[in-house]
């Protein structure tokens, strides 16, 4: 299992050709209390960086971006019924969807854990 995150503060948990994408620590804790989220299609094909899906809070809306190439093959109806899950677990039962990956080499320009940390520090 490998880790990867985005410029746009998305995590990707890799298994195999599978990935499970959501929001980081970080963009929940910027965009404040989630009260919707727009998920993708089941089925959906998406490029790395087109707009998967949307998060909204009391604060502001977000896009979610995807970030790497492939086939959505699930989503998180837990997080559709309760949005809050992307505040309270973001990096486990809020995830968004998971993705079949068609160019895994994609994510090499993806950062690791280190390389998220100093960058959203910054």
């Amino acid at each position: 299992m490998t880790i990867k995150y985005t410029p746009d503060h998305e995590w990707l948990k890799v298994e195999g050709g599978t990935a499970t994408i959501g929001i980081t620590h970080h963009a929940q804790d910027a965009l404040g209390d989630v009260v919707f989220v727009e998920l993708p299609e089941v089925g959906k094909t998406f490029a790395a960086k087109d707009i998967a899906g949307v998060v909204e809070s009391v604060k502001a809306a977000a896009d979610v971006y995807m970030p790497a190439s492939g086939e959505v093959v699930e989503v998180n109806e837990a997080l559709r019924a309760d949005p809050s899950l992307a505040n309270s677990d973001p990096l486990g039962g809020g995830w968004f969807f998971k993705v079949k990956l068609s160019n895994p080499g994609e994510l090499d320009a993806l950062m690791d854990e280190t390389s998220y940390s100093a960058f959203s520090a910054a």
